[in-house]
């Protein structure tokens, strides 16, 4: 696999025509109708659109969790979908962070454990894994909160919680899906920060899937999905 190039502003990912049809016995449907973009290090893209247009469909295409219909696909001059199962898996984890609307932690485990659970899958050694995600943590003010588990904490920590575990294996990528979407307004707006305080220190690429448009406005560049067709700035 191309090994992970630092140079600010390369161009990290590039989409080609990528469509996605559902089908069924008697219907077909065109969720994406030919999106084609690229993005580069380091920058802050919101794509928008109404619910049901197709922003989680894109997200999980870019982000490798699912297939186009047709198209092409580059994350790191690498042609993701020529990639099988268990190397497109190890490609995931390497290079791309997620973060969802309801903030996915493991509720068994502390704060602290959850961003460790990514560097966990590698190979790199655990105190190393621990002083990232003890690094990450504190840098969003939850150092006080290392050893407490999701229901011990607020919304809006969870979900910070959620966006340093997706840094933690130091992604190219990080795809957020609706991310302050179950929060309430000052939660919200915190977390907005967050992101971009994030994004300008770390260099970190964030693609934001949104009807947030204070969230989207804040943002390097803004798409927007009508039927199917994606209009990008």
């Amino acid at each position: 696999m191309t090994d992970r190039v630092d140079t600010p502003r390369e161009t990290v990912l590039k989409a080609h025509g990528i469509r996605k049809v559902f089908r069924t016995a008697s219907t077909e449907l065109e969720v994406l109708k030919g999106v084609s973009l690229e993005v580069r290090r380091g920058e802050m893209v919101a794509i928008t659109g109404a619910s049901g247009v197709g922003k989680s469909t894109l997200l999980h295409i870019l982000g490798t969790l699912d297939r186009p219909s047709e198209g092409e696909l580059e994350i790191n001059a690498e042609d993701v979908l020529s990639l099988d199962g268990d190397s497109l898996a190890q490609f995931r984890n390497r290079h791309i962070g997620f973060v969802f609307q309801f903030h996915n932690l493991l509720p068994e485990f502390t704060a602290l454990e959850n961003v460790m659970l990514p560097g966990m899958i590698g190979p790199g050694p655990v105190a190393e894994v621990r002083d990232k995600a003890m690094e990450l943590l504190a840098s969003v003010g939850l150092e006080e909160r290392f050893d407490h588990r999701p229901g011990e904490l607020s919304g809006g920590e969870c979900q910070r919680v959620a966006v340093v575990r997706a840094l933690a294996m130091n992604p190219l990528l990080v795809f957020a899906d609706e991310p302050s979407g179950n929060l309430d307004a000052a939660a919200s707006n915190a977390l907005h920060e967050m992101i971009v305080e994030l994004s300008r220190s770390e260099k970190q690429t964030f693609m934001v899937m949104t009807h947030d448009q204070n969230l989207a406005q804040s943002l390097d560049r803004t798409g927007h999905i009508e039927a199917g067709v994606l209009h990008l700035s």
